[in-house]
């Protein structure tokens, strides 16, 4: 397995200022050949109106089935967090998101659903995946209500 060097986690770290500067880390899975999945949720995700500037906020569930790295959740933390003023769509952060993760981590497979709440009556939800899941791999709902108040 490879060098890696973590500059976040147990150190004082802030949100980067644009998600393109920001870290996101990975360190060595302790079961590399086993099939599982991680879930990451971040329930008050936020972002801003590339048009309007005003606030847009989400509930993302992330799962993904690790190869050889799993992603840092503090760096992750912090990553998201690097959207809270950046200007860009709902389906350019949830799919930007998931992508990254990819680029960072190479898991076997990955999901994500972003379930954006409306603006102007009209939620918008956002689902990407990196691919076909692996065979066997155990995919449980998501947990989030269709809208209704989200819950």
């Amino acid at each position: 397995m490879e060098e890696f060097e973590l500059t976040q986690l147990g150190r004082d770290a802030r949100p980067a200022d644009d998600p393109k500067d920001a870290v996101l880390e990975r360190v060595p899975n302790p079961h590399p050949d086993d099939l599982y999945l991680a879930r990451f949720t971040a329930p008050e995700f936020t972002s801003i109106c590339p048009v309007t500037g005003q606030p847009d906020f989400a509930h993302l569930v992330i799962d993904y089935a690790p190869g050889e790295w799993l992603i840092e959740s503090k760096s992750l933390k912090l990553y998201l967090g690097a959207f809270r003023n950046h200007g860009a769509f709902h389906e350019d952060c949830t799919v930007a998101i998931a992508k990254r993760m990819v680029e960072v981590a190479q898991p076997r497979w990955l999901r994500i659903g972003g379930y954006w709440f409306p603006r102007g009556g009209i939620p918008i939800d956002v689902f990407w995946q990196s691919g076909a899941p692996p065979q066997g791999l155990w995919l449980p709902d998501q947990g989030v209500q269709p809208y209704r108040g989200r819950g």
